[in-house]
């Protein structure tokens, strides 16, 4: 998919919004976005590294005079937290949307679309960046002359933001670890299981990091060897630095791990299990 324009199209708008600019005194555009599904539904977890891809799918109607060519005119959406007039971060994409022509009338293109969001973690700085997002579908428009032979260059743009047409959760991830010991263990003997709970903390590239979850319900399971499934054993609540501490009366081989199911702005995740030998 080629590159074009379309990412400083929406951050612009997105700022002038966020600046509460007065609007432009041009028509606004006949422009409808509906059925905006984001990340499929689910939560979008991101860490402290790697870019997260966010598909979105939607409709769009659109006048059939407006030529979408994603370079001097673009469509779609964009992800924003706060409100569509004071916009608090917002993330988008630079590469065209993908969309099929559904239905025509004499004044109207009706087209199915999917898209890639891309969310940089360098892009989230606070802990509020964890939580509701919104989608806004936008169009823009740029008018340009870059030919400075004459002495003079220009650039000119306008944009329309439609919001919010869906939700979408931003979580920070999570990691768990798990130790059970010591191994291997007599049959009744008593097993210490020790891990820790820790999750995303954003402040861009440099001070990103992973920092202790404290005080969280997390689920020490066991699966017994040749079985399929892990049960809960018991709870366990994350102390300092999310530090997790328990004992068990060992009954059988099997492995031990720890669960979090999550919580409003964070990820859920289970811990690569332990095996402990019984004798």
């Amino acid at each position: 998919m080629r590159k074009i324009a379309i990412g400083a199209v929406a951050s612009g708008a997105l700022a002038l919004s966020a600046l509460a600019v007065p609007a432009a005194s041009a028509t606004t555009p006949d422009f409808t976005f509906s059925k905006v599904v984001v990340n499929g539904g689910t939560a979008i977890v991101v860490g402290t590294t790697n870019m997260v891809d966010v598909p979105v799918t939607y409709t769009l109607t659109r006048p059939a005079d407006i030529v979408i060519d994603y370079k001097t005119k673009a469509a779609g959406v964009v992800l924003y937290r706060g409100s569509l007039s004071r916009v608090e971060n917002e993330v988008g994409n630079e590469d065209a949307p993908t969309c099929t022509t559904t239905a025509t009338t004499a004044t109207t293109v009706t087209e199915s679309c999917k898209e890639t969001v891309v969310i940089d973690p360098f892009s989230l700085f606070e802990s509020s960046d964890a939580g509701t997002w919104h989608a806004a579908g936008y169009y823009g428009r740029v008018d340009s002359d870059e030919d400075d032979s004459d002495g003079h260059v220009s650039f000119d743009y306008a944009d329309d933001m439609w919001g919010p047409l869906a939700s979408a959760q931003v979580k920070r991830a999570a990691k768990l670890t798990v130790n059970a010991g010591p191994e291997p263990v007599g049959k009744g003997k008593t097993l210490t299981v020790t891990g820790s709970l820790t999750r995303a903390t954003w402040y861009g590239y440099k001070d990103a990091n992973y920092t202790g979850y404290t005080g969280r319900p997390v689920a020490l399971q066991f699966k017994a060897k040749g079985a399929t499934a892990y049960t809960t054993v018991k709870t366990v609540t994350s102390g300092t630095s999310g530090a997790l501490k328990t004992t068990v009366k060992a009954s059988a081989d099997g492995t031990y791990r720890f669960s979090f199911a999550g919580t409003s702005t964070t990820g859920a995740k289970a811990a690569t299990g332990d095996y402990v030998d019984v004798k």
